[in-house]
Parts: C-alpha cells; sequence; structure tokens
C-alpha cells in the first residue's frame, strides 16, 4: 500500500473513548500517544513495555477505525541512567530493547525519542491572538528559578550526552531493524547549547547530521518539530540554515519519519508559541517543501494554544490547529 503525507491527532497518553471519538470526529485516520509515566494502557512497571499491552492498545485504536501511527516516548526514569551514563545504564538499555522488540511483535511501527535528561524547559504562560494561553521561555526567567516544566538537578555537558547517546543507539538500531521498528528523533526543547550547568545535543543542525551520518540505519530518523527547529534559527542563522532548509536536506534522504506542525514568535532565547499561521515559518510553504521531498508520513499539531473555555488538553485549539492543517495538506496535495 502506497501511503502519501497524512494528518493525526496525539500527544495524549491513553486510548480514552474521548480522545480516539475526537480523533474521529476530526475525520483524521491515525492516532499517536505521547508517554511520560505509567498509563493504563502502558503500566510499564518492570521498566518497558510488555508485549500484551501493546497489541491491546493496538486493537483498541483498531475498533475505532483509526490506525495507531507512533508512540513518542517511553517514561524517563525508563532510561535516565542511559542518558547521563550511570550506573544502571546497560539494564536500561536492555529494556529499551525489549520495548522495541515488543513494539515491532505488536505491530507498531514507530517510537518517539527525546535526548533530554531535564526535560522541556518552559518559564509561565504568555498570552497570545485574543487572549489565548500559550507556553513560553525566557532564558532570564529560567535561570532565575522561574520554571514551570524542565528539571535543573542533573549536570551533564553535550560532549557525555553526545557519548551516550551515540552507545545507546548503537545497541538499540540493530533490534529495531530487526523488528520493522522507526525511532524518531526529537530535537531539544528549548535548543540551547546550555542551560545552567546542563548541556545540550541536539540544539543545531549540525548535531543532527552527525549522529545521522554516524549511525546511518534507515531505521534512525527525526520527529522534526517545525517549533523547535523555529526555535533555534539563531543557532544556524550565520551558516545559512533555516527550517525549509532542514526540511529539504533530512527529507529529501528519508530521514524525517514524522512531524510536529506547531511554530513560535521569536527564537531562543526568548520566544513563544502561537497558532500555525502566524509564527516564524511559512507553515504551507513547509507543506509544500514536504510534498517536493516525498515526505509520507504523517503530522500533528503538538502543542496548542488554550482558546476560551478550553479542556486541559485544549481540544477547542486542536480543532482549529488540526482543521488547518488538514485544509493546508488537501490543498498542496491537490494543486502540487
Amino acid at each position: 500500500m502506497i501511503q502519501e503525507m497524512r494528518v493525526a491527532i496525539g500527544q495524549y497518553h491513553s486510548a480514552t473513548d474521548d480522545y480516539l471519538t475526537f480523533a474521529r470526529q476530526l475525520g483524521v485516520g491515525g492516532v499517536q500517544f505521547n508517554i511520560s509515566g505509567p498509563t493504563q494502557d502502558l503500566p510499564g512497571t518492570d521498566g518497558y513495555w510488555r508485549v500484551e499491552n501493546l497489541k491491546r492498545l493496538k486493537q483498541r485504536v483498531y475498533d475505532f477505525g483509526l490506525c495507531l501511527e507512533a508512540i513518542e516516548n517511553v517514561p524517563r526514569n525508563f532510561y535516565l541512567e542511559a542518558m547521563l551514563g550511570r550506573p544502571g545504564r546497560d539494564a536500561q538499555i536492555e529494556n529499551y530493547q525489549r520495548t522495541v522488540r515488543n513494539m515491532g511483535e505488536a505491530g507498531i511501527p514507530l517510537l518517539g525519542l527525546n535526548w533530554m535528561p531535564g526535560g522541556v524547559w518552559r518559564t509561565p504562560v504568555a498570552q497570545g491572538r485574543g487572549g489565548v494561553t500559550v507556553t513560553a521561555f525566557d532564558r532570564e526567567a529560567a535561570l532565575a528559578g522561574q520554571l514551570t516544566a524542565g528539571d535543573r538537578t542533573c549536570e551533564y555537558s553535550e560532549a557525555l550526552l553526545l557519548d551516550t547517546y551515540l552507545h545507546f543507539m548503537e545497541q538499540v538500531l540493530p533490534v529495531a531493524e530487526a523488528g520493522g521498528v522507526r525511532i524518531a528523533l526529537h530535537p531539544d526543547d528549548p535548543p540551547l547549547p546550555s542551560l545552567g550547568q546542563q548541556g545540550r545535543l541536539f540544539y543545531k543542525v549540525e548535531n543532527f547530521r552527525k549522529v545521522l551520518d554516524a549511525l546511518p540505519s534507515r531505521a534512525h530518523g527525526l520527529d522534526f518539530c517545525i517549533g523547535c527547529f523555529s526555535e533555534m534559527l539563531y543557532v544556524d542563522r550565520n551558516a545559512g540554515e533555516g527550517v525549509l532548509d532542514a526540511l529539504r536536506h533530512f527529507g529529501s534522504d528519508g530521514r524525517i519519519f514524522y512531524v510536529h506542525f506547531r511554530d513560535v514568535q521569536g527564537n531562543v532565547p526568548r520566544f513563544q508559541e502561537c497558532f500555525p499561521n502566524e509564527g516564524n515559518v511559512d507553515m504551507l510553504a513547509a507543506l509544500r517543501t514536504l510534498q517536493e521531498v516525498g515526505f509520507d508520513g504523517f503530522l500533528i499539531d503538538d502543542h496548542v494554544p488554550a482558546m476560551l473555555d478550553d479542556s486541559a488538553w485544549h481540544h477547542r485549539g486542536r480543532a482549529w490547529c488540526t482543521g488547518y492543517l488538514i485544509a493546508l495538506v488537501q490543498a498542496v496535495q491537490t494543486f502540487s
């Protein structure tokens, strides 16, 4: 079956009736889950996901007439020691291999991964168009302790993260290849070279190229977050790199496995999120670029503004962003 660029919804943690019904009502064909801790579907009490739970999750999604496109992230405590190169690393790598192997057996083709021991950093929310609430980051505020998300307790260098990432993926990729699973790497958020005493690794295009060249497996690619690449423009502006350049570079090589379709206003060290039609990036041009390079994966809205009387998961904001994305994709595919 030939696939083409398509829209899904994601960034939810459980296969609830509400989530799956909402996906059907939006008219998308697939869903993605973002797992940050134990859930009813995937308890993970042994430090990995069991095949029977993965199969049950996939079947539940299928029963709603949907496809399970991907799972993004395992809980951080599943692989934190591996990221930091501390005792317990080898056992965590073995458990991650089990998860990948079990995903392959369950027929779930994509596993998202980030390499941020300190997580995503955010400072107090901001207001966007019409008073919507959006997430924001300000480095000065973050270093002054005004964090609303992120962990400052660990200390590590960029060099350490590169060593641990290469070691980890050298062990994981053969298992992924054998099981028909692809690993999709997410950029650092925010993409700064360092945050306090924490080095970062995936904050510039050069470092993505470095690891993909070092580990050229076709199971090794990107969860291309347009918002993060938009945030990091300041790093590569002098090298002529921009979001469309990066889409073209990695997309032409088939290394973009799926896309987070979001944007920001401003760049690090200070930015805030926004609706996708008012940020730094020409999103229509981004989709045209993906179409030109033959991208055949899915796109999700990722973070969205919280609109008037919205839910905790921002159903209203997601409906707006997903509807906008569906229309753009249809236009690009119709008129290309």
